[in-house]
């Protein structure tokens, strides 16, 4: 590192980290070395491999640790269809109308309807989606798509789920959003050895805009009370209230969740329906600092490894 590397690191550890990380030039790090870089970075201390203790730490811990075949299924948002139909019924999972695709030239759009959803199968983020296929901006779709399926999901953070899933784009019905102007919300729910312990409510998200946007985030319990439990992102401004399928939201992510230490179940409710979103064993990666610090210990306590 240079002199003025080595002074932005001492000032923002993460800033630098998280830059090396997207230029590939940590590729060639073991699982364990990156992880804990990467944790001594966010953290500004050194991870706890062998009494882990926060949430922050364990998930890292359940990277190396607790690696099943079915977790690959799981976290493929294509093969995760099947995954949920099998569980808990294909009434529960948002149909595909297209796909999957390696490339995005192999899709005709004019077998697709007015308003569809584009997803790639294996990262964060890799949607586009079309309201109005008379309008719909083709070649900055495939900008998006093509840069996502380039993209090694499995390098920036080590999450050992995606590292055999294969880069796909598919096609799935649009989900209208509600009509209280935070557009679609997921209702993410943290499991605990199986159980569903608390839920979070992300709104404000629309990947349909390409202004800036801001996304909220609200922490309630299983009696649906809001905690004051954040993360990553500021409570909404209107309380989000209580989905009409809340109780069945937690029959289902407990039974999605069975046989696993920790996973987060996330789910669309549109029209009185509810639809499985995505599965996913890690949070953010387990990277992002809890703005209320106690609760990163509170739930390191509710993961038995």
């Amino acid at each position: 590192m240079n002199k003025n590397t080595i002074m932005l690191w001492r000032e923002n550890p993460w800033r630098i980290a998280n830059s090396l990380a997207r230029r590939g030039w940590l590729n060639g790090l073991s699982d364990k070395t990156y992880l804990s870089l990467m944790y001594r970075a966010a953290f500004l201390k050194k991870i706890n491999w062998k009494n882990p203790r926060t949430f922050s730490e364990k998930l890292q811990w359940l990277k190396l640790n607790d690696r099943k075949d079915e977790y690959t299924r799981m976290v493929d948002k294509y093969e995760a269809k099947q995954f949920v139909a099998d569980c808990i019924g294909k009434e529960y999972v948002v149909p595909v109308i297209g796909g999957p695709w390696e490339n995005f030239e192999e899709i005709d759009f004019d077998k697709l309807p007015d308003q569809f959803v584009l997803k790639t199968t294996h990262d964060c983020g890799g949607v586009v989606i079309c309201k109005d296929k008379q309008t719909f901006d083709i070649k900055s779709a495939k900008e998006i798509l093509k840069k996502h399926l380039q993209y090694n999901y499995y390098l920036h953070c080590r999450e050992w789920p995606y590292k055999n899933v294969q880069p796909r784009i598919f096609a799935e019905e649009y989900l209208s959003a509600e009509s209280d102007g935070l557009g679609l919300k997921d209702y993410k729910f943290f499991t605990f050895n199986g159980e569903p312990k608390l839920m979070y409510i992300a709104s404000g998200r629309d990947y349909a805009r390409k202004e800036e946007q801001i996304v909220y985030a609200d922490f309630f319990d299983m009696e649906f009370n809001h905690i004051n439990l954040r993360i990553d992102h500021e409570n909404s401004p209107i309380c989000p209230s209580k989905p009409a399928n809340f109780e069945l939201m937690i029959e289902c992510a407990r039974k999605l969740a069975q046989g696993t230490k920790h996973l987060r179940v996330d789910f669309y409710e549109v029209d009185g329906c509810l639809y499985s979103g995505e599965l996913t064993f890690f949070h953010c990666g387990g990277l992002h600092k809890f703005i209320t610090e106690e609760w990163d210990s509170i739930l390191g306590d509710w993961i038995n490894i």
